[in-house]
């Protein structure tokens, strides 16, 4: 008597995912590629590969890598632009949303899928589509901050944009360097360290009726 051989089974088709969920992979398995390779050498081919489709389905949602990479860039900015306004949002006393802002900047750059390689590593600091978005974000940002002046200080609006800028731009670039880092130091150190750097700039712009708590804005002149 011979032992009965089963059928090998039906090689499986590819699940059909409502076309929201496929859009939403795709991107995933797009980030999962830019973040490991950069943009310069990540190809569709390498897209496709990791999202486990054919090239023409991924062409279904996107005409190219640039779009793609763009299409990326704005979902991770628009989740930044989410968390940084509400630390923003979050208290009423200025020193702690100072430091929660900061500390905002400093989780999405230590979140696991890395995004922040998009906008401060993926080698697309000279792409105009790229800049056009960053500058559109750091803008938005800036003008958060700046409502913040200008309700607590009276401050006008530009100078206090001004002021809007330099703070987004100094935890920015203390982040880009944390995140470069071998041996970075604890996130929650270094998020208070730039927060107590922030706050000793800006609290030298008291609230209306408020002296100054800083000691340069103490010492200032008349």
């Amino acid at each position: 008597m011979t032992d009965d051989v089963l059928p090998a089974p039906a090689p499986q088709r590819a699940r059909r995912l409502p076309r929201a969920q496929r859009r939403r992979q795709l991107l995933d398995s797009a980030l999962q590629v830019f973040v490991a390779k950069g943009y310069h050498s990540t190809s569709m081919d390498d897209i496709a590969e990791v999202a486990e489709v054919s090239k023409p389905v991924l062409y279904q949602h996107f005409p190219g890598k640039h779009e793609l990479f763009l299409d990326l860039l704005e979902t991770h900015l628009g989740q930044l632009e989410e968390m940084l306004v509400a630390a923003l949002s979050s208290t009423e006393d200025n020193k702690e949303r100072v430091t929660a802002t900061m500390t905002a900047f400093y989780e999405f750059i230590s979140r696991e899928d890395e995004a922040y390689r998009l906008l401060l590593a993926s080698g697309m600091d000279n792409d105009e589509a790229v800049e056009s978005r960053l500058d559109r974000f750091f803008d938005r940002i800036a003008v958060r901050i700046a409502e913040v002046i200008v309700d607590d200080t009276g401050q006008p609006m530009a100078e206090a944009t001004l002021l809007g800028h330099g703070l987004i731009g100094m935890v920015t670039a203390a982040a880009r360097h944390w995140s470069r880092l071998s041996e970075r130091p604890d996130l929650d150190v270094s998020s208070q360290l730039t927060a107590r750097l922030a706050w000793r700039g800006i609290s030298g712009f008291p609230k209306e009726g408020e002296a100054a708590s800083g000691d340069s804005a103490a010492s200032a002149p008349e």
